[in-house]
């Protein structure tokens, strides 16, 4: 056969089959009564796809399970290598354990990219930050973080956040939006004026325009206005609602956006509340905790009553998880703040599937979900481990900190001189004793004040040469 005649054959036989840019086309796979087989006794084996999905599609796929127009690569996100459409929402998985900490498992955080213009936080648990630097966020960037409660495992990271971020260029205040609590010191506010006083070290020597990145700018909403706006910019909504997780002030947070919304739940036991304000929202995030607490007593030591009481009076067992996905009926439901153990996969979907039949992913560190209004798309991050800190733009810089304006020379003192006493100063070895003589340069010594021009500390006017 000619080689020309080998193409058309082969390209006949694609076309048969039904393939299609995206893959096989399901609706050609015979069913088993067009394949001349006995056709299945209906209820055995009593499950189907309830989006009426062909044969090949599984039992609970929907047909708008497709790529987004952003997806370069199908199988894993690359961070930087892709760029957001206009009406596309992306939301990474940056911490998903609350306890113990693991290799695989931060504590909890979940960031959302609106249109790739605008970045939302979601709990900022301890280990995150290193998950949001591996993903390529610029520092700076890191800001509008939500906090659905004052468990440290979801707010544990922001000390971190903010001894470094005014060192990597965020002069800026940290933004931070969380729930009252019943007095004033159960609070965010009262957290975040803690956190600057933890970092009292910090921003004793913070030079110049970097003292305001050593702000915190709080938000506190009251925690029992249900169904209240407690973050209302640029096209994004979000509200909030009371959770009941055992302290007053757990709360949780829908976001709505250009058709587009999300839920997280934060903490807490299935409820009425949630299942109103969530309803029929695009991706819904729930926290899970697997009621199995004899396996906590043999694999973590935990006391089975210990387990018991946390899981029936905090949080949501893997069946509350099916249950009230079931009441929201998102277009893909998700669980969180869950310790991944592999062997349990099973029997956490199991108990899931009790009630729940539509889309289900688990949100575990680095699930990266692209949606747009007809498609939802899953992946991994693939990540280098020895990634480090990606720097914003100069323009981010300007328009961010100096509001688009670089201002002229400043007048700053040096944070040395009122924070430590002169006599361990001049215990100093002399530089110039290690310090190689072609390698001897002036040192960034600063006197008891002095003018500094920005563009030049900023590396702007050397950059343009």
């Amino acid at each position: 056969m000619k080689e020309k005649d080998q193409a058309m054959n082969r390209r006949e036989m694609l076309m048969t089959l039904g393939v299609t840019a995206t893959g096989i086309a399901a609706a050609t796979l015979p069913t088993a009564e067009a394949a001349g087989e006995k056709k299945p006794t209906p209820g055995a084996p009593g499950e189907k796809n309830p989006y009426g999905s062909p044969p090949g599609t599984g039992i609970s796929m929907p047909p708008y399970y497709l790529p987004t127009p952003s997806v370069r690569n199908k199988n894993n996100y690359f961070p930087q290598s892709e760029t957001l459409g206009p009406d596309e929402m992306r939301i990474i998985f940056m911490g998903s354990n609350p306890w113990p900490p693991r290799m695989t498992q931060a504590s909890t955080c979940i960031m959302v990219e609106l249109g790739g213009a605008k970045r939302l936080f979601f709990d900022f648990g301890p280990g995150c930050l290193r998950n949001i630097v591996a993903n390529q966020v610029p520092v700076p960037e890191i800001n509008d973080i939500f906090i659905t409660h004052l468990h440290i495992d979801h707010f544990g990271e922001l000390p971190y956040l903010y001894q470094f971020a005014p060192f990597n260029g965020r002069w800026k205040p940290l933004c931070v939006i969380g729930p009252s609590g019943r007095t004033p010191a159960l609070g965010t506010k009262a957290v975040c004026e803690a956190i600057k006083k933890m970092g009292a070290w910090t921003s004793a020597w913070s030079v110049g325009p970097m003292a305001d990145g050593y702000e915190i700018d709080v938000s506190e909403f009251d925690f029992r206005d249900d169904g209240g706006i407690c973050y209302d910019k640029d096209g994004v909504k979000v509200t909030h609602w009371r959770r009941s997780h055992g302290v007053d002030g757990a709360s949780a947070y829908r976001l709505d956006w250009n058709g587009l919304s999300f839920v997280w739940t934060g903490d807490g036991k299935p409820d009425q509340l949630t299942a109103k304000y969530a309803k029929g929202v695009d991706v819904f995030v729930t926290e899970m905790a697997i009621d199995m607490v004899n396996l906590w007593a043999l694999k973590q030591g935990v006391a089975p009553f210990m387990g018991a009481f946390t899981v029936d009076n905090l949080h949501t067992p893997h069946y509350g998880v099916g249950y009230l996905a079931n009441l929201v009926q998102p277009r893909l439901a998700m669980a969180c703040h869950v310790s991944y153990d592999r062997e349990l996969i099973g029997e956490m979907m199991a108990g899931i599937r009790t009630h729940y039949k539509g889309m289900f992913a688990f949100g575990i560190d680095h699930t990266v979900v692209n949606v747009t209004k007809e498609r939802v798309w899953i992946r991994e991050a693939a990540l280098p481990e020895t990634t480090n800190t990606v720097r914003p733009s100069l323009e981010w810089v300007i328009q961010h900190n100096f509001g688009g304006k670089i201002p002229g020379e400043i007048a700053i003192k040096n944070p040395f001189i009122a924070n430590q006493e002169q006599g361990i100063r001049d215990q100093e070895i002399d530089p110039a004793l290690f310090t190689p003589k072609d390698q001897i340069r002036e040192w960034a010594r600063l006197p008891a004040e002095m003018k500094i021009n920005l563009a030049e500390m900023l590396g702007i006017t050397s950059a343009k040469k």
